[in-house]
């Protein structure tokens, strides 16, 4: 298969031979599945990717969606429409969710490969999927039992859709000043009125409801986050059969004209205009914030991954390039004006700019899959095993949001560099992923508020530093493997002085904040976080060096910036 978004050997290098997660079918949870499942399912992923989704791409883009004022209504194109029903029938929405609900069951670890490679091929498609998702997941884990019964199932079937909706004009990452509120009927529904802002996939005409998950406090709560509720909103209200029925009091009221992600829909949502729309509550009164933040928590996870599936889509379309874009002689024939020209894979700098792409690429698919196999853990263990699963995961959360999706735009910028101007032109597709990148550090959490996350609830808060405790103990032993397997010395005493670095200032954070100066912490909090993504890059090389090193297998080490590239010479891929 000719795919120019992934290397699907690498994918299954990380997921079998560094992760091991053959492993996890020892347990009950996992215990239906075998290897060969797990690799017809990557295979599975590849090709719905590939030949699905991927030639439908700039299409969404150039077409994008159109908006009609008179009714609030909003069209979405064919080419978010065919490769989505292609999801949907491949069972993709549920691939990690339990078969009680209809889903396959799959480890995280392995479903991570859809989110990665969909994201590669079409990043707008996987927008709408991953809301309907979100959103059916909350209903199914908050909703009452009725509403399980009537939304789950056709949510799950793709026939209806889903939001996240937080935002307002006055409200974003101070989320708890929304104005959005909600009147308790005598029926035990709510009236909700208020606007929401920049509500991905508000309206489209693929689903034939969509619900919104709505963010609102009940009249007479108090006001700040402690106050919100969480309700669903359905454009139609099901009947008495669980089908559309009446026309809810919600709509678009514009759409946002973008620099990228064109193909999925930017909404403004008006609810209550007419003093008639009806919400019902997900969990108690005032868990809203709570209830939320499992969705956003999933859609940080979601947004690393699609940073690293756009970013690995960007790198091998420039290898690609480099190896067919004729240029120059090779350096041996530089003074013979009759040598022929040769691929620009071959000038020194191109290969440096490749390898610097590849090293990170190659890195932060490892550091994803890890903290989604880590979330596989933290379900099948139990004591301190389980804790420190669950701890490493909370604190890679926002390190991956970030640090990936700060990196996606250097490397989708990297990747134009080594097009030219050509790359700058709408004729090849790097322009339009170097536009959808920049809005994977926005939404979902602006990486700055990743950045204060981090330091403050991840470490600082967190009871005895088990999170980074547990990030440091996974690093010692990868570094205490990189000794006895022969990795050279040179590549892995920056990792260990990096942590001796890291470790006092984790001291000095703990210094400040017991004398109340939370500003000093939180001025240098996006620094702080930009170095543990580094870092946590050079532990990720540092492991893959011991594994392909007991594996004796060739490979070159170059140095960038600290952090061991490993290049590999067909196709930058690992040779097995």
């Amino acid at each position: 298969m000719n795919n120019p978004l992934i290397d699907t050997r690498d994918i299954k290098f990380v997921l079998y031979e560094i992760l091991n997660v053959d492993s996890l079918t020892s347990f009950e949870k996992f215990s239906a599945f075998d290897h060969d499942t797990f690799d017809a399912t990557v295979d599975l992923i590849e090709s719905i990717s590939v030949n699905e989704c991927y030639p439908h791409f700039m299409d969404a883009d150039k077409t994008g969606c159109s908006f009609n004022g008179a009714d609030g209504s909003v069209t979405v194109p064919d080419s978010i429409k065919k490769p989505l029903k292609a999801y949907y029938d491949a069972g993709f929405i549920g691939i990690v969710e339990s078969p009680e609900i209809g889903g396959m069951g799959l480890p995280m670890s392995v479903g991570a490969a859809h989110m990665e490679f969909i994201s590669a091929a079409h990043q707008p498609l996987l927008m709408y999927a991953g809301l309907a998702h979100g959103s059916m997941m909350l209903i199914s884990n908050f909703g009452s039992d009725e509403l399980k019964k009537v939304y789950v199932p056709k949510m799950m079937k793709g026939e209806w859709g889903g939001t996240m909706n937080l935002t307002e004009p006055q409200a974003g990452s101070d989320v708890g000043r929304l104005t959005a509120k909600a009147v308790k009927q005598p029926d035990g529904s709510y009236k909700i009125t208020g606007q929401k802002i920049f509500i991905s996939a508000g309206d489209n005409d693929y689903y034939s409801n969509i619900i919104h998950p709505v963010l609102a406090r009940i009249e007479g709560d108090p006001e700040g986050t402690k106050g919100i509720s969480i309700f669903i909103v359905p454009k139609f209200i099901p009947d008495e059969n669980g089908n559309p029925g009446k026309r809810n009091d919600v709509k678009c009221t514009g759409v946002e004209h973008k620099m990228g992600i064109k193909g999925c829909v930017t909404c403004t949502m008006s609810f209550g205009d007419e003093d008639n729309c009806v919400g019902f509550i997900l969990g108690k009164e005032r868990e809203g914030m709570k209830i939320m933040f499992q969705m956003m928590n999933d859609f940080r996870m979601g947004t690393a991954s699609q940073a690293q599936g756009v970013s690995s889509a960007a790198y091998l379309h420039a290898a690609s390039y480099a190896k067919g874009r004729l240029q120059g002689t090779a350096l041996k024939d530089m003074t013979n004006p009759a040598a022929p020209m040769v691929p620009i894979v071959e000038h020194p700098d191109v290969s440096r700019m490749l390898l610097w792409m590849k090293s990170y690429v190659d890195a932060q698919r490892m550091l994803i899959y890890n903290m989604y196999y880590n979330m596989d853990l933290a379900e099948v263990l139990s004591g301190d095993e389980q804790k420190e699963a669950a701890g490493l995961v909370d604190f890679l959360v926002p390190i991956c949001k970030a640090g990936c999706s700060d990196r996606n735009v250097l490397i989708t910028s990297e990747a134009m560099q080594v097009f030219g101007g050509y790359g700058f032109c709408s004729d090849y597709p790097i322009e339009q992923m170097m536009r959808n990148s920049k809005i994977l550090c926005i939404f979902e959490g602006a990486n700055g508020i990743q950045g204060m996350d981090l330091v403050m609830r991840k470490l600082i808060m967190n009871k005895d530093q088990l999170n980074y405790n547990a990030f440091k103990k996974r690093i010692q032993k990868a570094i205490d493997e990189a000794y006895s397997s022969g990795v050279d010395d040179s590549y892995i005493e920056p990792v260990e002085r990096a942590v001796e670095r890291l470790d006092e200032y984790v001291e000095r954070m703990k210094e400040w904040a017991g004398k109340f100066m939370f500003g000093q912490i939180l001025s240098g909090a996006t620094q702080f976080r930009k170095a543990i993504y580094m870092l946590a890059i050079a532990w990720m090389h540092v492991w893959r060096s011991c594994i392909l090193l007991q594996q004796s297998l060739n490979i070159t080490f170059l140095y960038q910036r600290g952090v061991p590239a490993v290049f590999r010479d067909d196709r930058w891929s690992v040779q097995r």
